[in-house]
């Protein structure tokens, strides 16, 4: 059972409204931070593909990176499978990078597949690939899958705004985090938009002061 599907700003203000009435302090967070966006993201390989360019390198640098992979073609499994290394680096990936790529390329990944499958399943097929984390699998099926019990506790952005949100005297760890997050489920994926959100507000207003 793949569980609740958001697919519509609809879906996320269902489950805003659940979590304002299930926790005062996601109350307070909405009305800090008002609507929250869709973030709904295509899914399949190209999508998981960007996820590692983007890895460890600036907003910038990924984009430029992507682009002139795109403009190579190379946004298919079969495309990244026919490469060499040296022409993966060539546009850009570092040489690890390019062992990644090929190994998502070479991962056969049903995407379709994924689309049905439960949520565990989905985060076990991903990370079984070399070079997709915990945090980027729970991204991609909270956002291209559009799951709705599904957090990232790993995301410091995430941790932080648990912090301030919750007046915790540090940032949870991520084990802890999960633990917390349990509290918001069926609805932990809008939790993590409003941590996020939340967090942003919060970081703009200590950049004013």
């Amino acid at each position: 059972m793949t569980g609740r599907i958001i697919r519509t700003d609809a879906c996320v203000a269902e489950g805003v409204g659940w979590l304002c009435r299930a926790d005062p302090r996601m109350a307070r967070a909405y009305e800090a931070t008002g609507p929250l966006p869709l973030r709904r993201r295509p899914d399949g390989f190209a999508q998981l593909f960007s996820a590692i360019v983007s890895q460890q390198v600036s907003v910038a640098s990924a984009r430029a990176i992507w682009g002139r992979l795109e403009g190579a073609g190379l946004t298919t499994p079969e495309a990244v499978a026919a490469q060499s290394d040296d022409a993966l680096r060539a546009l850009g990936l570092s040489r690890q990078k390019a062992a990644y790529a090929r190994a998502l390329a070479e991962a056969a990944i049903d995407y379709d597949a994924l689309r049905h499958a439960p949520t565990d399943d989905v985060i076990r097929t991903l990370v079984a690939v070399k070079g997709i984390g915990i945090w980027t699998a729970e991204i991609y099926a909270m956002f291209s899958l559009g799951r709705a019990d599904v957090f990232a506790p790993g995301d410091l952005a995430l941790q932080e705004g648990a912090r301030m949100l919750y007046d915790l005297p540090d940032r949870p760890r991520e084990a802890a985090l999960r633990q917390m997050a349990t509290r918001w489920s069926p609805w932990r994926s809008v939790a993590a938009r409003m941590l996020w959100a939340y967090y942003h507000v919060q970081k703009q207003k200590e950049g004013i002061a």
